[in-house]
């Protein structure tokens, strides 16, 4: 296997200058405060010319998706597709309150995931969250004053205001010819609010380490997730509503015919709804044909989570169900999970070992 430890480009917020992005370097696509009221707008720029960065990568291909639009409009929200051998293997997205991937392509180029389904908008695809998000403010020499806000929900959620996480930076290296690395750097901002500056104050900061290997009949996706406080003392949870978060696409659904199993042989989402196992596959027809799927493997740093699937087609991985997660300034709270898109059922591949080889990495 050729190894190519080439860097694609790095995605920066860049300072404004009068209100226009200053542009440092030759290609840049970048998430920059925006002139009104402070709000992040998408701004893309390129040059016609591939910069040695570019052409350094061999097999995988990082671009900004193209979005036609009448002169003068600009496109809300960009995704970042990402292909290997010029086939697309999924895409990060940035939306108003989150940073996300879709879609998950399986290898024969099924798309396993839904954006934004009309029942849970929140729900875009893979998703990283919390509901129950406290943060306490410091006001005085030794006063603390606790603030509820919830990374989960698009609107107030029971009396908690909606934040918004967003990508500011990220770098993308080739390690092997079958074997991408994502890191984004990601910024938790509270709720404008009386007091806040207007894009929110900054309460936490994630990287996000993404890696993507390709192989004949899956496409895995090992995501790891490193939060740490910004400013002031962090408290997660206890929550139904966390950490990761997966919505299959309907047709996919066991509502619509597909079929969701565990690693202890254990089937529907009955049976498996607040059990532990190492693994559940959720899998259904596809329009090629044949069956598709997701399979989601649990990773040491979760602990051992009961897994919540729903008839609908949702998969939730939460360690963060009964206790909460205290962070002090300088702490790190890590959660990592492995995700198979794959073509066939599950007993079509070889998930055992699939899930051997996951764990021996670790």
């Amino acid at each position: 296997m050729t190894h190519h430890p080439a860097t694609l480009f790095s995605l920066r917020k860049i300072a404004r200058r009068d209100c226009v992005p200053y542009l440092a370097v030759s290609v840049v696509i970048f998430l920059a405060l925006g002139c009104e009221k402070g709000q992040y707008v998408d701004r893309v720029a390129a040059i016609n010319k591939p910069t040695a960065e570019q052409a350094a990568l061999q097999y995988f291909t990082v671009e900004t998706d193209a979005v036609p639009l009448p002169r003068g409009a600009t496109a809300k929200d960009r995704r970042i597709k990402i292909s290997h051998d010029g086939k697309l293997v999924t895409a990060l997205s940035q939306g108003f309150h989150r940073a996300y991937l879709y879609p998950i392509f399986t290898p024969a180029g099924v798309a396993l995931t839904t954006e934004s389904p009309i029942d849970h908008p929140h729900h875009q695809s893979i998703t990283i969250g919390a509901d129950h998000f406290n943060v306490y403010y410091l006001y005085a020499t030794d006063k603390l004053e606790e603030a509820n806000y919830n990374f989960y929900v698009n609107e107030t959620f029971q009396g908690r205001s909606a934040g918004r996480i967003v990508a500011i930076d990220f770098t993308a290296t080739e390690v092997a010819s079958d074997h991408l690395r994502i890191v984004q750097q990601l910024e938790w901002r509270g709720a404008q609010e009386w007091g806040s500056p207007a894009e929110g104050r900054l309460l936490a900061l994630e990287t996000r380490t993404i890696d993507i290997y390709i192989h004949k009949t899956v496409n895995i996706f090992d995501i790891q997730s490193a939060l740490r406080p910004a400013e002031w003392v962090l408290s997660i949870g206890p929550t139904r509503h966390a950490y990761f978060t997966i919505r299959l696409a309907d047709g996919l659904h066991e509502s619509d015919g597909g079929m969701i199993i565990d690693s202890e042989g254990r089937r529907g989402s009955d049976a498996i709804n607040g059990r532990v196992s190492k693994w559940v596959d959720y899998s259904g027809p596809a329009p090629h044909g044949r069956g598709a799927g997701i399979t989601v493997f649990t990773h040491p740093s979760l602990g051992s989570p009961a897994w919540h699937v729903a008839e609908w087609g949702t998969i939730t991985v939460n360690p963060l169900a009964h206790s909460a997660r205290k962070l002090d300034l300088g702490d790190v709270m890590e959660f990592s999970l492995r995700i198979v898109a794959h073509d066939g059922y599950i007993d079509e591949i070889d998930i055992e070992d699939l899930y051997d080889a996951f764990i021996k990495q670790q």
